[in-house]
């Protein structure tokens, strides 16, 4: 019995030792990828959109606490890529690895359901995991530059607003579709795969034109988030969202297009306000109309249940025992009406 459980305990040390390897891994392309878009604010490199943060918050919601130290070998190798670490870098990792951190402790503390399913979900991953979460890393990332005479005390804020933001946009963006990909959001159903492929095509013209084209006409990829959001939820909203928001993200860098003859502030504002736009539009839109899914499919199940007692008592039957999802739909919908 021992030797059993030396096996086990054994085989659970390897996979989390391998769960953390591989959020490492991720961290450090991730981040790879995200300053592929950096932007300079104030003479400082910042990024827009900062993957990792959306890596570290997904990993800690799928796997647990226990992969955290896999988000600081991942910031030590993204620091380490960029420029030779000092001791100053612990101040660093420290901030990139507790943020995260307070996210998962947070959105645990306030039910925060993976899936997503509630617009309660989308809230709190909006205001607990991203905005609140991240003001720890980028007051660690921009009050060290300020101490150590990188950055100028009058250039905090506006280096610290970009910080955070981009820190933000990251958990909005990025950590809801790697809910999708890891399976905690539910399989995407593909039964409208004529709808899928259009609105995908939609979304190959429909943003670049917005984007790209001399006119500021941004707002041309709402109504197609809107759309996506309506018909297919986190899975393609999400990606429609991403996909608008990189895409701008490298125009920006460009300057080219809505973002042509403007300051670094200017092109930063503007990209910000957009990118927090899309991501708060695809990710409440897809929370709300899950969770109406879901209250209907409840609904309806406790009406049929219903109709079968109904049929049982006319003709003189004993009604058959409620099943437990009856019970538990009917226990569960007035709580979900009050939380709202």
């Amino acid at each position: 019995m021992a030797a059993v459980w030396a096996k086990r305990r054994f085989r659970v040390s390897v996979e989390g030792a391998l769960k953390t390897l591989a959020v490492a891994a991720c961290y450090y392309v991730a981040g790879r990828l995200g300053l592929l878009g950096r932007l300079t604010v104030e003479g400082v490199v910042v990024t827009p959109i900062w993957p990792p943060t959306g890596v570290a918050v997904a990993a800690l919601l799928v796997y647990g606490a226990r992969v955290w130290p896999g988000i600081a070998v991942g910031s030590l190798a993204v620091i380490s890529s960029l420029t030779t670490p000092e001791l100053t870098t612990v101040v660093t990792i420290a901030g990139n690895t507790i943020a995260p951190l307070c996210a998962y402790l947070m959105l645990r503390r306030a039910g925060f359901r993976v899936a997503i399913s509630r617009l309660r979900d989308g809230l709190a991953l909006v205001f607990l995991g991203g905005l609140g979460a991240m003001l720890i890393s980028a007051t660690a990332g921009v009050g060290l530059q300020v101490l150590t005479g990188a950055l100028d005390t009058g250039e905090f804020w506006s280096v610290w607003l970009a910080w955070w933001v981009g820190d933000a946009m990251g958990v909005l963006l990025v950590t809801p579709l790697l809910l999708v990909l890891a399976g905690a959001v539910g399989p995407l159903r593909t039964r409208r795969w004529k709808e899928m492929l259009f609105l995908g095509l939609a979304a190959l013209i429909v943003v670049p034109v917005a984007v790209i084209g001399e006119l500021s006409l941004l707002f041309l990829v709402f109504p197609l988030l809107i759309w996506v959001a309506l018909r297919f939820q986190l899975a393609g909203s999400m990606l429609c969202a991403l996909f608008a928001s990189v895409l701008t993200t490298f125009e920006a860098n460009r300057q080219q297009g809505a973002f042509f003859d403007l300051s670094a502030v200017e092109i930063m504002t503007k990209l910000q306000a957009f990118n927090g736009a899309t991501a708060l539009t695809a990710l409440l839109l897809s929370a709300m109309v899950a969770e109406q899914r879901a209250t209907r499919r409840s609904v309806q199940s406790a009406c049929r249940e219903l109709a079968e007692v109904l049929d049982h008592l006319a003709a003189g039957e004993t009604p058959p025992e409620p099943s437990p999802g009856l019970h538990r739909s009917a226990t569960t919908t007035p709580d979900r009406h009050r939380e709202r």
